[in-house]
């Protein structure tokens, strides 16, 4: 049985590209297979996918463009990626619906919450596009949002590390990792799991928990919903 009855999955775009390609298809049938599963579990899943394989947000040659300009053009990356994965998930079986936060009828549901959770009280798993749908957000404020909206038990953030640590293991060997910390200490310490406007939106309204794990191995999601305690526990 699954730890988790209703879950938001965060990942990177990063997930879904190789070293050369914006995506990978190997990578994304492969992602979309383990979410299926997740799926047989039982569990109701809703997604939201960063554009980090597109469009880097305002970082490197945009840092000179307009923010909201290269923010518009993240969401746009998000919508992207959705619709693919959206596909992958289709082709396993599982019935997937993209709701945006920026109207695009032609290929999107506009965002709604309690359409939403109707498509996953019936089954469906919802990828949600587009980000909060205003630029200055990232995409971890939509997480912490769609979160909330949705009722969720826990948020999945799988992520290129396996968990939270005291400081960035790739430039500091000492660095130790954190196995369960609240969100208030988290933002007292400065942790990046999630930018600090998220944070603060879990913290207010009591999102049960955020699970942070690596998905190097996509099949983790699904050691995570059997009740693996790999990663960091981050709670009210």
């Amino acid at each position: 049985m699954a730890a988790y009855k209703r879950v938001l999955l965060k990942l990177s775009g990063e997930a879904l590209k190789s070293d050369s390609e914006l995506f990978d298809f190997d990578k994304v049938r492969r992602v979309a297979s383990v979410i299926a599963q997740m799926h047989e579990m039982g569990t109701e899943i809703g997604i939201v996918i960063g554009a980090g394989n597109i469009w880097r947000g305002r970082q490197g040659p945009a840092a000179h463009m307009d923010a909201v300009t290269a923010d518009q053009m993240g969401m746009l990356g998000t919508v992207i990626n959705c619709l693919c994965v959206a596909d992958a998930l289709r082709q396993t079986g599982v019935d997937a619906v993209v709701q945006s936060a920026v109207d695009m009828n032609r290929f999107a549901e506009p965002f709604n919450a309690m359409q939403a959770r109707r498509h996953l009280t019936a089954g469906g798993v919802v990828l949600f596009a587009a980000g909060s749908g205003n630029p200055f957000f990232s995409t971890d404020t939509a997480v912490a949002l769609r979160a909330i909206e949705m009722q969720v038990d826990a948020i999945l953030m799988a992520k290129n590390i396996d968990g939270v640590y005291t400081a960035d293991p790739h430039k500091d060997p000492t660095a130790v990792l954190i196995k369960d910390i609240t969100y208030a200490d988290a933002l007292a310490k400065g942790l990046k799991v999630m930018d600090a406007s998220a944070f603060a939106l879990c913290a207010e309204n009591h999102v049960p928990m955020v699970r942070v794990f690596g998905l190097d191995v996509p099949e983790n999601l699904l050691y995570v919903l059997q009740g693996n305690d790999m990663g960091t526990f981050v709670h009210p």
